[in-house]
């Protein structure tokens, strides 16, 4: 096992759930990545849907590569252990005066993990600052579980699209300013409350937000292929799914869509079931 966290790291993570800044990629595979995510974008024409940029690793060479990224295993294996599973992605771009935000939330409210065995990197494709709307967290608040949270945040500039929301007030006195560099990542719990402001400066922020499982972990609700990073898939968990094939992006992007589509369409599904 691989070791890049220092002892004092894993005690601050396990403290106040949130670690960084870690750097993980060199500036020569920033511009690889932040090219390939431009090109994707053109194909994409303006104002994309953010439905356009979730699981991007299942579907586009690039973005398997920067989710599966050495670097970025090796500090997620300190935490995790040696078998990992990419769980999920999205990339985030904020552009220069978005009002594009993300309400206060966790992210393990959604999926019904049986145990919270699962961390969030946000790497940096860009700096990330207060100004141009920085993730902000709550430190220490995933020692608190899973919280309520009610669909009232409901709003076109919402980056999450479900509209959830911590239904309990955040004090926002105590939130921290996760503040990277190009080329450097973040790590958070799945219970951390979190969140992010509009972007009131003239730079763009991009990132891109990869959750890792531990391998053997069972989730509650219905849920894609995942990807092996490393290790081996105990328990059989999860489908896996493989990396992605050589083609045009226009055939990534109709794949990813589809996929969007469908994946909507059974969760749906599941929740009208749920409820009746």
């Amino acid at each position: 096992m691989n070791t890049t966290l220092s002892v004092e790291q894993l005690d601050s993570y396990e403290k106040r759930g949130i670690l960084f800044p870690i750097s993980v990629l060199t500036p020569s595979e920033v511009g690889q990545f932040r090219g390939s995510l431009e090109a994707l974008e053109f194909h994409l024409g303006p104002q994309p849907s953010p439905k356009s940029f979730r699981q991007l690793h299942l579907h586009h060479t690039w973005a398997f590569d920067l989710a599966t990224h050495p670097a970025v295993l090796d500090a997620v294996e300190d935490i995790l252990g040696d078998d990992i599973l990419v769980h999920s992605t999205s990339l985030f771009h904020k552009r220069a005066y978005d009002g594009a935000y993300v309400s206060w939330h966790q992210d393990g409210y959604y999926w019904g993990l049986e145990t919270p065995r699962l961390v969030s990197a946000w790497i940096a494709l860009s700096n990330s600052t207060r100004e141009n709307g920085c993730m902000r967290v709550v430190p220490g608040s995933h020692k608190s579980g899973q919280l309520r949270h009610g669909e009232t945040a409901l709003s076109e500039h919402n980056l999450l699209t479900s509209g959830l929301e911590i239904a309990v007030e955040v004090d926002e006195n105590l939130a921290a300013d996760v503040v990277l560099r190009a080329g450097e990542m973040s790590l958070h719990h799945v219970d951390i409350v979190h969140g992010s402001e509009p972007n009131r400066s003239n730079t763009d922020r991009i990132g891109f937000a990869v959750r890792y499982l531990g391998a053997g972990i069972r989730q509650s609700m219905p849920h894609h292929a995942v990807v092996l990073a490393r290790g081996r898939n105990i328990g059989g968990c999860f489908e896996l799914a493989e990396r992605p094939p050589e083609c045009s992006i226009e055939e990534a992007i109709a794949a990813q869509a589809e996929f969007v589509r469908h994946t909507e369409e059974i969760r749906n599904r599941a929740r009208t079931e749920a409820a009746s």
